[in-house]
């Protein structure tokens, strides 16, 4: 459910509207525009009169219930562009994030040299796999923990916020102050339990587009689904 505010609605309006929500153990999420006010209600079970109940109050235009599962990244819910803080960078809103670095960290010299060539460049964040999957065993798979210690390194050189590659949920408590933005390969964006471990981490995380994945485009009015290429 979102209850879009009035405009010019003011902030004693909000905040009741908020604490009201808050005082029936429901959570209110806020999405503040130049024009409007959106407080999206968060909980279950919503009290079937809460509608009613909020449209009364004052500074309230009007209350929409949300059927869409997905209700914390539904555009109804949340109509602004996401804006995330990672070190020091924005990334989001109409601004373009440029993230670079070497596939796999190899070495010390290799790694620094190349934050401050990235750096140079006008990127903001580096990217470097500590661990890497590979369809052959036989392959260069990452220097673990120490690979890790030398983006580290980087970090402390350049400045740059850190992203990297976690695999299993068993390494999320190791990555975790390494890195500022977690990794999820295409290989593992439907590994679930990574997924929700990530999740409780409290950082950043960048979802690549799974292999089967599929997406929805319009095309002179048509609508079609297509399977996903890799990023």
């Amino acid at each position: 459910m979102i209850i879009v505010m009035n405009l010019g609605a003011s902030r004693e309006q909000v905040n009741d509207v908020v604490a009201r929500i808050r005082s029936l153990s429901l959570d209110a999420h806020l999405s503040e525009g130049e024009e409007h006010t959106i407080i999206g209600v968060v909980g279950v079970p919503l009290p079937p009169t809460l509608d009613e109940m909020m449209e009364v109050f004052p500074g309230v235009e009007r209350v929409v219930r949300i059927t869409t599962k997905f209700k914390l990244t539904s555009w109804q819910f949340h109509p602004l562009k996401t804006i995330i803080p990672v070190a020091g960078a924005n990334i989001g809103g109409n601004a373009v994030t440029v993230i670079a670095g070497p596939c796999s960290v190899e070495s010390e010299e290799q790694t620094i040299s190349t934050a401050q060539a990235v750096k140079a460049a006008g990127a903001t964040l580096l990217r470097g796999g500590a661990y890497k999957p590979r369809t052959s065993p036989y392959e260069f798979r990452g220097l673990g923990e120490r690979g890790l210690e030398i983006l580290a390194l980087a970090r402390a050189e350049t400045g740059l916020g850190i992203i990297t590659e976690v695999m299993t949920p068993a390494d999320v408590e190791l990555i975790h102050p390494y890195t500022d933005i977690f990794q999820i390969g295409a290989r593992n964006s439907q590994n679930y339990l990574l997924l929700e471990e990530v999740g409780k981490a409290g950082k950043p995380v960048m979802l690549k587009r799974g292999l089967s994945m599929l997406r929805t485009t319009r095309s002179f009015g048509a609508k079609l689904t297509t399977p996903l290429q890799r990023i």
